[in-house]
Formats: C-alpha cells, structure tokens, sequence
C-alpha cells in the first residue's frame, strides 16, 4: 500500500509494485461495510490482496500523471496478509521532497529498494545482462565460469584474502578479475569467452568504485584489436539501445599521446572544446621570474582557455587555484581579455601578441599552469572539466564514446624510474616497438584500448602476450625474477608454454555502464546491496568480529592493536 485516503464514507488506496502504482476506490455501492472498514485501517507499506473489477475512471477524475490514471479497481474484497510496521524510512515521497540520508537509506535497504527509482534501475539492469548475453551467445562466444576462491596474484590492488581451514596458514584470493583464466581458457582452445563476472579489489572506495563489482568480461582468439574494437562497439550499441539511446559506430580513436597533450587526461570529455594548449613560447624570454626556472627544468607553460570565463569573480578564481593546487600545481596564471587589453599580474611581462598567441576572444580567461607534464596534465584536466561545469558548457545529452588507443606498455616512478605495467603484466607490445623492449621498454607502446564514454572510463582491453619468452621478459622488466615469477604465475606460464593462439580481449564495467544509462547519481543506486564508502554492508552490519574460537579453527587470531 502505497499511500491512503479516507473521505469517510469513501476509501482509496493506492497500490504498488514492481510495474507501478494503480488506485483502488472502496465503495459503499461495491463494497460491504467490513471491507471498506478494513480498508481505512490498512497501515502504509502494508501488503495486501484485492478482488475487484478494473473499471474506467470517470473523465473528470483521471490521472494524466498515472501509467494507470485512466482506470481504478473497484475493489469487493481486501485482505491483508504482509502487516506492516510504520516504515523506518518513507518509501512514498511528495514531489521535490529530498530523500533521507544515503546511510539511513542503506541501513533500511529493504525499504529503499522499494523505491520506483531503485526498482527501474535494477530492472534496466537486468535487461542489459539479457542484451550482453544475447549479443555475445549469436556472435559465438561461450559464457564460461571462472573461480572465486583461486591464487592471490597481485594485479595492482590488494587482494580479498580467504584463510583455508583444511590447509592452514595458506589462504585463497577472491579474484579482482579472471584475467589469467580467460587466458587460459583460450589456450585450451575455446576460441571465445565471456562471463558476467563478479570481481573483488580491497582499495579505497569513492561513488563509482565498490570493494566487489561485476565486468562483462571477454576474450577470443586468433584476433588483433581492430576485431575486438568491432565486437565491443556492436554490444555497446546494442546495451545503449535497449535503455533508448541510439549511438553510431564506429566510434572515435585518439592516441595515448594526443588525449594527454589535447585534454591531459586519457579518458578525456568530448562533449565540449577547450583543448589544452602549450603557450610556453608567450614566457620564453620575459622577465616574469618564474618562466626561467620552469623552461630550464625542461617544465612547460600550458593552458586551457575558458571561453567568457573573464567574468569569473575573484572567489571564484580562488576556487580554481585551490582546485588545482589538490591536482599538484603550484598555482594558477590568470591572463583574461577585455576589448584590446590583456590584464592579470603577470600580463605586463608579455608581449604584445600575447593574445593572440594564448588564443583569446574578447572576455575570454586563460587559466594557465607551469611544470612538468606529470604536475600540469592532471591540474588542467580538472580545470577543464570545473569551468565547462560553471559555464554551462556540457550538453547533458550527448553521448561521446571514444576508444583510446597506443597506451604506453609502462609507467615510469618520476623518482627511482621503476616500471610498473599501465594496464596489466599480460598486454604484448606493439610489433613495431617490441624492440624497444631490450632498450628503451619506457617507450614501447602496448597493443592496449580503453573506451570512454562522456570522460568516464567504461572499459579496456588488450591485445595478450602469447609467446612464454616474451611473457618472461615482460615480468622481469616489472622487477618480477624468474622464481618469483613461478610462484606468481606459474601456471599462466606453463599454459603458455603448452602452446597459444594469438589472443587478446577486453573488460567492461557492467556497473558504471548501468548507472550511465539509467541516470543513476552513483553505483549504489544500480547495485541491490552496496557497501558504503567505509566499505561496510550497513543492512546486514558487515564485516563483522569473528568469535575467538571460529579463528582458532583457521589456526589464527585477532591483533587487536598489537595486543593479544
């Protein structure tokens, strides 16, 4: 029972579930007097039963706003089976009255999954695992289950450890992806996997990440990228349509190299302009103070130009420097254009074709910041993305899908200049930089792709390493020994040595594509039963303490802060 109206000698009742709300009139003139008494006594969020008759509602009292304002059930009969108490939190809402506290809302999850928002979005989710499997299953993939309890293999976040109560002191992994099976799946000659699968990462948690979370995950053999890119824009178009959104393919490509230069961020918004741009040659030779140091240190002047942004208050510029001083930078250069005349501190350093060099219109603002590449990109990204927000600049309708590609094989720590893989320690070089390998590894490019969608990351693949010695190499570039590497990953490496296909696949966030598509806020309201931002389950009351004896039988003990 959704809500309740009692005019006396007349009760409505409007009734819910899963396909929506409809209103059902007890009346004198078809309904007895217990029932129409039972009826006003029915408590909000109650379940009940209704015999009765669909009838049009006369024309005056109709619902435009109502799927079923056109109809009532006359109701003969009521029984309430499913008493209810007064509900922790309110599941029925009047027009722009705000929801209560995310927590509380977790804590009575029961209640909050009976909200039509909830309930739409989980039944669109649904649909979509539908799609993925239909689109997947009629172009020959195989959906294939992989382990959840299996061997702890680092791939750049902690593991979910499982202690073994039969081999004690030795513990299982949940899986953060299956990445290492599905290879091997391909090497046992299945030529095309998928699965929706369940995935476990212990890392910090913000609104689009979970500590356990589920990815479409492909592989397939004998294929190069341009193959997997085809079959991936296929199911996303397919996903996209059944939430009635229409995209074209194919879609965009942008280099590695060109999104970092362009945007400063390899997942860039394509929504809106604004490109960043090196303007380090408007400070070479001035005497602004601070150009010398940066351009000797090999740092560079970049910028990104907000087009109307010289209106920006003086608050609001302190806004932004703040912003990009949490990105790394020291600071942020204003240089804005009013008619002829280039104003802001530094503006009387610069030359006289400043302007024009920055790229500035009447009433533009140039926010420019100064270092090296690793300090600049992330600070202009967020900028970027901060002053297309204030200037309204986002179309909210538009739907940008871009696959980024020749990702670099690793990263290089600014500090000691170890190498740690971009995207995983299985993705094989591009054919033209496999030399490099022996050389210059920091160089090569990977055969890797992600797709983006709006700025936001929906997934990535990669072209596989299928030959154990370039397997081994790969490893011992990442610091990772030959013993080591056994331990690791032993039983990737003798798979591979039994003999591979060429293979390769991708990763897609079935969570983060769901919340997208149903216009969710985060990926808790896409999730039934989420954990918090503290990684806590608040309904169950998860995790929880462990009686003392229940760790005994693991052969352990709790250390409560360093305390027997």
């Amino acid at each position: 029972m959704h809500r309740s109206r009692d005019l006396g000698a007349l009760v409505f009742l409007d009734l819910r579930d899963r396909e929506g709300i409809v209103q059902v009139s007890f009346d004198p003139a078809f309904t007895d007097a217990a029932a129409l008494e039972r009826a006003a006594k029915v408590g909000v969020e109650s379940v009940v039963l209704i015999e009765g008759e669909v009838a049009l509602r006369p024309a005056e009292l109709r619902n435009a706003e109502l799927e079923t304002g056109e109809v009532e059930v006359r109701a003969s009969a009521i029984t309430v089976v499913g008493p209810a108490d007064t509900p922790a939190i309110p599941v029925a809402r009047g027009r722009g009255t705000p929801l209560p506290a995310e927590e509380l809302r977790l804590r009575h999850r029961h209640l909050d999954l009976r909200r039509p928002e909830l309930q739409r979005a989980l039944i669109l989710r649904h649909r979509l695992a539908q799609v993925t499997r239909r689109y997947l299953s009629e172009n020959g993939f195989l959906e294939l289950e992989t382990p959840i309890l299996t061997k702890p293999t680092p791939e750049g976040a902690r593991d979910y450890l499982v202690p073994s109560r039969v081999h004690q002191t030795e513990f299982y992994a949940l899986p953060q992806s299956p990445q290492i099976y599905k290879q091997l799946f391909m090497i046992a000659g299945f030529d095309r996997y998928f699965q929706i699968a369940r995935c476990f990462r212990d890392e910090d948690l913000r609104a689009d990440r979970q500590p356990e979370f589920t990815q479409i995950d492909i592989e397939a053999s004998f294929v190069q990228q341009d193959d997997v890119i085809a079959f991936t824009e296929g199911l996303v178009q397919a996903l996209f349509a059944e939430a009635g959104v229409q995209v074209t393919t194919p879609f965009r490509r942008m280099a590695y190299a060109d999104a970092m230069e362009r945007y400063g961020i390899d997942r860039p918004d394509l929504r809106y302009g604004m490109e960043l741009s090196d303007v380090s040659d408007v400070f070479r030779g001035t005497e602004f103070g601070v150009a010398a140091t940066v351009l000797d240190a090999g740092g560079r002047f970049r910028a990104v130009v907000a087009p109307g942004g010289a209106k920006f208050s003086r608050k609001e510029q302190d806004e932004l420097t703040a912003m990009a001083k949490g990105a790394g930078a020291q600071g942020i250069i204003f240089l804005k254009r009013h008619g002829d005349a280039l104003e802001g501190p530094v503006a009387k350093f610069l030359r006289p074709d400043a302007i024009a060099r920055l790229g500035l219109n009447d009433g533009d603002l140039a926010l420019v910041v100064a270092g090296p590449d690793h300090v600049t990109s992330p600070a202009l990204d967020r900028l970027r993305q901060e002053v297309a927000r204030r200037l309204d600049l986002v179309p909210a309708d538009a739907h940008e899908l871009l696959w980024v590609v020749d990702f670099p094989m690793f990263e290089r720590d600014p500090k000691t200049g170890a190498l740690a893989a971009m995207h995983h320690p299985f993705t094989s070089a591009q054919p033209e930089d496999r030399a490099l390998l022996a050389s210059e590894p920091w160089r090569a490019r990977a055969r890797a792709y992600d797709v983006v969608l709006n700025g936001t990351e929906l997934g990535g693949g990669s072209i596989r390493i299928s030959d154990p010695a370039d397997q081994a190499q790969v490893l011992q570039l990442l610091g990772i020994d030959a013993e080591t590497a056994e331990k690791r990953f032993g039983f990737l490496l003798e798979a591979l040595r039994a003999g591979a296909p060429p293979h390769g696949g991708i990763a897609l966030g079935f969570d983060r594509i769901a919340m997208l598509l149903s216009g969710a806020g985060s990926l808790r309201d896409v999730i039934a039963f989420p954990k918090t931002t503290a990684a806590r389950a608040l309904f169950e009351g998860a995790p929880t303490p462990v009686p003392a004896e229940d760790l005994h039988e693991l052969g352990l003990q709790a250390d409560h802060g360093g305390t027997e």
